[in-house]
């Protein structure tokens, strides 16, 4: 009898610490929605800020389901619609009526395409959740690519600059995006358990640093590791094709 109360009491626990983590994918999901309103709205800051947000919530629900063991088919499907609306429509909606309304039909065709890139590389995530490595994400995290679009909204009102000038860019860099998050390059996820077991003395002096300049800076800092996370992927493909070319055996002249 007590034996079966303790199941009983467990298993009630369990099914309590599952709301946990849902908590924190509602809040991405609500910071999602928030960012839809405030673009419409013509609050773009106020979007950019509530997607990063979002960014943050996202990354907090995964952590906190490995940890408590809370991990459910169900959390996964929830965590990919809320990332499909926080960082698929929301910096979408954002870019679109920020900079690329006046192109028309060119500019919403963007933002659709990389809402459809982002819901593919979702979709692919979810099919192969569990059959391959996590050290490496293929294809760029679509919360890196929404938060790429986020900090360059927050860049341009930190320095004051006109977006009327950048229509083309802009386009070319959701283009970009949109193609790097449906491609196969690596992307490091940062879930090696050996980057938290053991630091050396001057990488923790520079992750001081960077928080400082993030506390700082926040426009700038956003915008630069972002920048440097978006392109670490195409550089490291590159090393990579360039190393297994020197390995190969040259032919005798």
């Amino acid at each position: 009898m007590m034996k079966k109360r303790k199941r009983f009491e467990k298993e009630k626990l369990r099914r309590g610490i599952y709301i946990l983590p849902n908590i924190f994918t509602s809040l991405n999901l609500f910071c999602g929605f928030y960012s839809v309103i405030s673009s419409i709205d013509g609050m773009f800051i106020h979007a950019a800020v509530s997607i990063i947000i979002a960014v943050v919530f996202d990354s907090l629900d995964g952590k906190i389901a490995r940890a408590t063991n809370t991990t459910s088919k169900f959390g996964i499907e929830y965590d990919s619609l809320a990332d499909l609306i926080s960082f698929g429509l929301a910096p979408a909606l954002m870019i679109y009526l920020w900079a690329l309304q006046p192109m028309g039909r060119v500019g919403w065709l963007a933002g659709f395409l990389f809402m459809a890139c982002g819901a593919l590389r979702l979709a692919r995530f979810n099919t192969h959740a569990g059959t391959s490595g996590s050290d490496n994400f293929v294809g760029l995290p679509i919360p890196a690519g929404a938060g790429m679009n986020a900090s360059i909204v927050l860049l341009f009102n930190k320095l004051n600059i006109d977006v009327n000038g950048y229509h083309v860019s802009i386009l070319i860099m959701l283009y970009i995006l949109s193609f790097l998050m449906v491609s196969s390059i690596s992307y490091n996820s940062f879930k090696k358990p050996e980057l938290f077991r053991k630091m050396n003395f001057n990488v923790l002096v520079m992750v001081i640093l960077i928080l400082i300049f993030i506390a700082s800076q926040p426009s700038i800092a956003l915008f630069s590791l972002g920048l440097a996370y978006v392109i670490s992927g195409p550089v490291t493909k590159v090393r990579f094709f360039k190393k297994s070319e020197d390995k190969k055996p040259k032919p005798a002249i």
